[in-house]
């Protein structure tokens, strides 16, 4: 047997020619471009690798091919998706369906979250949660593992205390790697409401993510809308149900002052009344004497 440098392959002896037999079929080998000058075994070594490489390469453009057709009846998939969901939605279908191309839906579950009435700082940190897949036994922070969160009415999200005036948000215009000096703008959360209440819920929840590779794929998985409504009906949909919240009646230090307070007012009454019982007991000895 002889051995191939390129294909590292053995061939018996019967596949192997003599110099007289490749001087014959050097007119059949001339049009290869490795033929040119190469004589011999050599020549047969050449032309046996570039077939190999030949067969090879068909095989990988069958295989491109293929990959390419299943891409496209995907599409086709996602587009038919699309429209039958585009007769109940009355919102930015293309925004909605955003790429869900990318995204390995296969094992998921697609969990909804009702906005309405949660405080917005529990909501994300529980579709935080759910996006990293921490809340299955299989969690692992290398594998993006999570569900799929649909998150519905945006808009009615609450606050505590004086966030919606006095929260803040801040960016630089201009490029990623350098901003602008001076062109810093500002934004409340009222007015951010206001714009786009979706955005509020992906800052919070994006905020709390890891920042590794992992975070744009968790990204793609959180479907945000404003109002009650969704294209995502034909799909297995589970709601998520919020935790119970303990809510205290009274902060500990207002406690604190509602109880100096009423023993202040318990002492003054006490005190009060001792003053008129010794006013009564003045007026009765002065009476008798």
């Amino acid at each position: 047997s002889f051995h191939f440098r390129s294909l590292s392959i053995a061939l018996p002896k019967t596949l192997l020619f003599s110099e007289s037999e490749v001087s014959i079929l050097n007119p059949v080998f001339l049009p290869l471009p490795f033929a040119f000058g190469v004589k011999g075994k050599r020549l047969l070594e050449l032309f046996t690798t570039f077939y190999a490489f030949l067969f090879v390469g068909s095989f990988w453009v069958v295989d491109a091919l293929c990959v390419r057709k299943q891409k496209g009846r995907f599409d086709i998939k996602i587009n038919r998706m699309a429209t039958q969901a585009a007769t109940a939605f009355s919102g930015n279908i293309k925004k909605a369906f955003a790429g869900i191309k990318r995204i390995n839906l296969d094992g998921l579950r697609w969990r909804v979250f009702d906005a309405k009435g949660q405080v917005l700082g529990r909501l994300a940190s529980q579709l935080s949660i759910v996006l990293q897949g921490k809340d299955k036994p299989t969690y692992a922070p290398n594998r993006d593992d999570g569900d799929m969160c649909i998150v519905i009415n945006a808009k009615d999200i609450s606050v505590t205390g004086r966030k919606m005036t006095d929260k803040v948000y801040y960016w630089h215009t201009g490029q990623s790697w350098c901003s602008y000096i001076g062109h810093l703008k500002e934004r409340t959360l009222k007015d951010q409401m206001a714009k786009d209440p979706t955005e509020v819920i992906r800052k919070a929840v994006m905020r709390m993510l890891p920042r590794n590779k992992l975070r744009d794929d968790r990204d793609r998985k959180l479907r945000i809308f404003a109002d009650g409504e969704h294209p995502f009906g034909d799909r297995p949909i589970e709601p998520y149900v919020m935790p119970p919240r303990t809510v205290r009646e009274m902060r500990p230090r207002a406690r604190r002052a509602m109880v100096r307070a009423q023993k202040k007012a318990e002492m003054q009454a006490q005190g009060g009344s001792d003053t008129r019982k010794n006013k009564k007991k003045e007026v009765e000895e002065e009476e008798d004497a």
